[in-house]
């Protein structure tokens, strides 16, 4: 079946908008105005992406099917990224080009703003920075900006991993085999983003014990929901 639908947000362009259906692994983009369509069934869950603005998800519901249009709300990404790289190749990166250094970490943009926001220490009581601190960074401490990118690197973190758990476990399997009901799903997705132990597990790709703990997380959220 098709849904239709509209992307509703404050973002002056929505056209491009990723729409993929996590169930089905079908994708589509959205064309202008926001408008879309794509092949979906009852349960089936659609992941909304676009670099400017906050992934979304909707779980499709038998009453989402007919004439009108679904709207989406897609709040902006109040830490747009200032560029974009997309890499269609694999065997094609800044390391086999000879750009980085193999084995150099990668940070993301949240990390990137962090590290460039400029670290420091004081000598207490005299507040003398030290440490090669640039000015920048003293302003930036001062104004408490170093703190809130802290914050966006955490929240950061918290969007990949809901966007992970979507890929690996979609609605169907958390709904029949989870034993959590339709409208609370998306919550659930929150509530096991925020568990260490189920992001340290999809970190190292052991999928067996991301499994596991996820069936645990679902046992506690049933408790905390009362049902």
């Amino acid at each position: 079946m098709v849904f239709k639908g509209k992307i509703v947000s404050d973002a002056t362009d929505i056209e491009g908008v990723l729409i993929k259906n996590i169930s089905s692994k079908h994708e589509t983009y959205s064309y202008r105005g926001g408008y879309f369509s794509i092949n979906g069934k009852q349960n089936d869950t659609l992941m909304f992406s676009a670099f400017n603005l906050k992934a979304t998800m909707h779980i499709i519901k038998d009453k989402d099917f007919g004439e009108n249009l679904i709207f989406i709300p897609m709040p902006l990404n109040r830490t747009e990224l200032k560029e974009l790289a997309i890499i269609d190749y694999k065997s094609i990166n800044a390391v086999s080009l000879g750009i980085v250094p193999k084995g150099q970490k990668t940070y993301t943009p949240a990390e990137r703003k962090l590290l460039t926001a400029g670290q420091f220490k004081w000598y207490s009581p005299l507040l003398i920075p030290v440490g090669g601190m640039s000015v920048d960074g003293l302003i930036n401490a001062i104004s408490g900006r170093t703190n809130r990118l802290k914050k966006e690197v955490e929240v950061e973190k918290k969007e990949l991993l809901q966007i992970k758990l979507a890929n690996k476990y979609d609605a169907n399997y958390i709904i029949n085999t989870l034993k959590i009901p339709e409208e609370y799903v998306e919550g659930f997705m929150f509530y096991a983003s925020d568990n260490q132990r189920f992001a340290d597990a999809i970190k190292i790709k052991n999928y067996t014990m991301a499994t596991f703990i996820l069936s645990e997380l679902a046992t506690k959220y049933r408790e905390l929901q009362g049902f």
